[in-house]
């Protein structure tokens, strides 16, 4: 599952790119911009992915790295 996260955002980035709407001059819903639109379609599609990538590509073994870390630095800070 994490390389078809991977896979997604890589596909991500190559449709951000969106060099073949900056010519289309038409409207979706009537009022807004055909670009507009996608770039918002875009940022959805990105926040699943991100959602996706957290909850099957995070590393599992991260899990208490940051308290294990602050006991060592400063022990006088611990209770």
């Amino acid at each position: 599952m994490k390389y078809l996260v991977w896979g997604l955002v890589v596909l991500l980035v190559v449709l951000h790119q969106d060099l073949w709407n900056w010519d289309n001059d038409q409207l979706v819903f009537g009022f807004l911009p055909v670009t507009l639109a996608y770039h918002a379609g875009i940022s959805v599609a990105a926040s699943i992915v991100w959602f996706l990538a957290t909850k099957f590509a995070w590393p599992g073994d991260l899990e208490g790295v940051t308290e294990t870390a602050s006991e060592t630095d400063h022990p006088e800070a611990v209770s």
